[in-house]
């Protein structure tokens, strides 16, 4: 195993808005919150659901693909070094994004993901 699931990003223009919904849908509470992310779960040590503020956000169209669908996988590492090494060998593509706690990939197919420092 390289890591854990620690959330799925939901790109959207409101996170607060959009926080709200899933809240009351699945009976959650918000664990994390800025101006432009929104992180709510079961608690703060368990898998959740984030909603990131994107400007000028265009919503998917389902089924069609002309806008796709716009989420990514956060998964949570003990070290972000090693597990880029593993992600890499296992056919991902470095965007060479992020900070110091996180970093930005593409999988085999081309959706993107994050490692997340633990």
């Amino acid at each position: 195993m390289i890591g854990s699931w620690q959330a799925t990003v939901l790109d959207c223009p409101d996170p607060g808005q959009l926080a709200t919904f899933y809240q009351n849908l699945f009976g959650m509470v918000r664990v994390d919150e800025s101006d432009d992310w929104i992180t709510i779960g079961d608690a703060a040590d368990r898998p959740a659901l984030a909603f990131q503020l994107v400007e000028d956000y265009t919503p998917p169209q389902w089924p069609g693909q002309e806008v796709p669908q716009q989420m990514h996988l956060d998964v949570l590492v003990a070290d972000l070094d090693e597990a880029e090494a593993q992600v890499l060998a296992g056919g991902a593509v470095s965007l060479n994004a992020g900070t110091d706690t996180f970093r930005v990939y593409l999988d085999p197919a081309g959706h993107p993901f994050c490692l997340v420092a633990g």
